[in-house]
């Protein structure tokens, strides 16, 4: 009787390894004003002209982070990139091939200082808000992440990786107002910046612009370090 229960036990285990662990990657970036999110055309059929994220399965012996660092370098060419963790998703039939639970992570990317080394055709730039279909369940993933990145950017500077290292007022403006999909008012949210003393004037303008060249300002990450057990939140 005992062999007989270690037998069932052993064949329960195994009906629990016929199961899969994957990463997918939302990769978000800042042009013209948008928030922006790096998708690929789905090469399923049963997805055949949505989108998705980018992602891969877990190799057996890679750690999570790793796997997500790995699909970041190896289909866009990028690395040392901001990326955070933001939770699981593991719905029985979200991946046609059978039960795979993924891990998502959202990173940072500026646009402009890190074009795509390995760029193919069917990788794009979409802007958030135009996205309303997509492969699997990555349209719930985005979503997530971009709920995780509102918040964030209230209680950390992280919205900084996503532009120049030089950036008029007006950009960081926009910046917020992208990602939170709000219309702050301009004279409140300069006086707010300015206030806590974490933006470097660089004595600088803005070159080759359509409209009058504003000053060129820098974020200062060693004086924020310093200061953030201050809990300095950028609430608006």
């Amino acid at each position: 009787m005992q062999a007989k229960n270690i037998n069932g036990h052993l064949t329960e285990i195994r009906n629990y390894f016929k199961m899969a662990v994957s990463v997918d990657c939302v990769i978000f970036g800042f042009d013209n004003d948008q928030l922006k999110v790096l998708l690929i055309a789905s090469d399923l059929h049963e997805f055949k002209d949505k989108w998705s994220l980018l992602g891969d399965i877990v190799h057996p012996d890679e750690e999570l982070e790793a796997a997500a660092y790995r699909v970041l370098k190896t289909r866009t060419g990028l690395d040392h990139v901001y990326m955070e963790q933001v939770g699981t998703f593991g719905g029985v039939h979200r991946h046609p091939a059978g039960r795979v639970v993924t891990v998502a992570y959202y990173s940072l990317v500026n646009i402009e200082q890190n074009t795509l080394k390995n760029h193919r055709n069917d990788l794009h730039w979409c802007t958030v808000k135009d996205v309303t279909d997509m492969a699997f369940d990555h349209l719930e993933i985005l979503h997530c992440c971009h709920e995780r990145l509102k918040h964030k950017i209230i209680e950390q500077p992280v919205g900084f990786n996503l532009l120049p290292k030089k950036f008029s007022l007006r950009e960081l403006q926009n910046l917020y107002e992208a990602i939170l999909d709000v219309k702050l008012d301009r004279r409140n949210f300069r006086k707010k910046f300015l206030s806590m003393d974490l933006l470097v004037d660089l004595h600088e303008e803005e070159d080759d612009v359509p409209h009058r060249p504003a000053r060129l300002y820098k974020f200062n990450f060693e004086k924020y370090d310093q200061q953030k057990k201050r809990d300095l939140g950028i609430g608006f």
